[in-house]
């Protein structure tokens, strides 16, 4: 079952820099992150209870562009070879991917078989995770991720610790919706429905929404960049201004 939208891969040419600006502009700390060995790419996560905002980068371009890596590896590369900083492509988590992935390719889903993952960390610990994805790109539908629950970052220890955690804004921050603009969010939305299961209906806007876990995934027309909408506890300041490549709304 899908259970929310796991994270957000934001391409960048500089994760350390991009960290260091969500925390200074945007108030959010940056706990975690490592490195792909296999893949030539690194990251710096920011963590938002169990979901996260993934700050990708290259550091090995051969390694990057071999046929061998995943498709997270090959949309981040095409938005960084493009000029651009920002959503390569975003996550819904599972708590049974085989299950849904078998459900889903059943039901005629191009979604690939679920592919293993893993990264280190600074401090020597691996993370592992398995995904499923079909075409991914900042306007195509997301991906399919579960973690492996015994592992570095999502026992319940590491659970427990960073749902409390409190960010420099001034308290504990939650994603509430993606907005994607696009330029026919019918289309994505039929498309998300048959790739990944999400459904979505119409607002009063005539945008698509698709809600899970408590989130909201929101396909409207335009081609303004995506944008982020964080919910932090009352009485953190709001906040609307782009970064990266993304427009970020914080409600207070």
């Amino acid at each position: 079952m899908l259970t929310g939208i796991d994270h957000l891969v934001i391409a960048v040419r500089d994760p350390d820099g991009a960290a260091a600006t969500l925390e200074r502009d945007l108030g959010l700390a940056v706990t975690g992150g490592g490195r792909h060995e296999a893949w030539g790419t690194f990251n710096r996560l920011a963590f938002l209870g169990d979901t996260y905002i993934e700050l990708i980068g290259v550091f090995d371009r051969g390694l990057s562009t071999a046929a061998t890596v995943p498709a997270v590896v090959r949309a981040t590369v095409a938005l960084l070879d493009s000029g651009t900083e920002g959503l390569a492509t975003f996550a819904l988590a599972s708590d049974d991917l085989a299950a849904d992935v078998a459900a889903l390719r059943a039901a005629g889903s191009p979604v690939e078989l679920p592919v293993a993952g893993s990264r280190v960390r600074p401090d020597g610990g691996v993370v592992r995770w398995w995904t499923a994805a079909a075409a991914l790109g900042p306007v195509e539908p997301p991906f399919l991720i579960e973690h492996d629950a015994g592992g570095a970052e999502w026992d319940p220890v590491a659970r427990a610790d960073r749902a409390a955690l409190r960010h420099p804004v001034g308290g504990r921050v939650r994603l509430a919706m993606l907005e994607v603009p696009v330029a026919d969010p019918a289309a994505l939305a039929a498309s998300c429905a048959a790739v990944v299961g999400l459904g979505c209906v119409t607002d009063e806007t005539g945008a698509y929404v698709g809600a899970v876990g408590g989130q909201a995934i929101r396909l409207r027309p335009g081609g303004d960049p995506p944008v982020v909408v964080l919910d932090a506890e009352p009485g953190a300041p709001g906040l609307d201004l782009s970064r990266l490549g993304v427009r970020w709304r914080r409600r207070g």
